[in-house]
């Protein structure tokens, strides 16, 4: 494995870890949705964020995608509020967000190197060339020194309050009769997607997170009812398809981000086939049990 390959996966992996992570709880608060929504709508906060500094990296980028993320969770709990169904909800405030991002990208940015292509495809290939240097480590790419931050912050936030996670996510009312905070955890909850979201955003482009937000999460969840499981196959199985993908990408020559994207569903198909409780393998030849034994 080359130098520039080992830094494209170690990135990647690092996505798939903080998205399946982030990913159970989207998938046990039925918001899968939601990902795609903020996924997209980071792109009108980062646009704003350089329309204002002119600088295309910095703090600026991420406090403008979570301020994005956090506005299209209030304007889809807003709406939801008076009556419109939530799915129409995401639709109306992702579609809307994202549309004005695209059209401050076609009049107001210029000549800066940010568009709609590089937003839903991202920039893997070029990640190792652009470098920091680190106390005791040396130089790494800006973008893996973020995503590891990330990462930290997640695995934090979600180890720290666990309990209150599992239960707002499995019987919010549950929760609040217990005096947890159930609408302050559910925006921390939203912002943690919004900083996930952001740090791949312009590694790997809206299409990968989008993927590795719902796909490993949710072909975790074929595999077992335990949430602590579901967590680390939910994770395991983003870097599986981090790594299968790049090697996707190499064979076929094509964009490495779509073939990681790609992988997730792979992943998926294998989990709906061979899982031992709710593949189709495993439920098919119950069934067939239960015809033979009554017949």
């Amino acid at each position: 494995m080359t130098y520039h390959a080992m830094w494209i996966i170690v990135t990647a992996s690092l996505v798939g870890l903080s998205c399946g992570l982030i990913g159970v709880f989207l998938i046990l608060r039925k918001m899968a949705m939601m990902a795609d929504a903020i996924s997209h709508t980071v792109l009108l906060g980062i646009v704003i964020a350089f329309i204002i500094t002119r600088e295309l990296s910095g703090t600026h980028m991420l406090i403008g995608a979570i301020f994005a993320g956090l506005l299209t969770a209030f304007l889809v709990q807003w709406l939801h509020s008076l009556d419109v169904q939530q799915d129409a909800a995401i639709g109306i405030v992702f579609t809307t967000m994202f549309a004005i991002g695209v059209i401050l990208i076609a009049t107001s940015v210029g000549n800066a190197h940010l568009d709609v292509q590089h937003a839903l495809m991202g920039e893997i290939t070029f990640i190792p060339w652009n470098k920091m240097s680190l106390p005791l480590i040396g130089e790494v790419p800006k973008a893996t020194a973020l995503l590891a931050l990330v990462l930290f912050v997640v695995l934090f936030v979600l180890v720290a309050f666990y309990k209150e996670w599992k239960i707002t996510s499995f019987d919010p009312a549950l929760a609040a009769s217990l005096g947890i905070p159930v609408l302050l955890m559910h925006y921390v909850f939203l912002c943690l997607v919004s900083i996930t979201t952001v740090a791949s955003f312009d590694a790997v482009g809206a299409i990968m997170v989008v993927a590795m937000l719902i796909t490993p999460a949710a072909s975790a969840y074929l595999w077992t009812d335990r949430l602590s499981i579901m967590l680390v196959l939910s994770g395991l199985f983003g870097v599986i398809s981090a790594v299968a993908g790049y090697y996707i990408a190499a064979w076929v020559d094509t964009s490495i981000s779509g073939s990681m994207a790609f992988a997730t569903g792979l992943v998926f198909f294998i989990s709906f086939l061979f899982s031992p409780k709710h593949g189709w393998i495993a439920r098919y030849l119950r069934l067939h049990k239960t015809v033979k034994k009554t017949g």
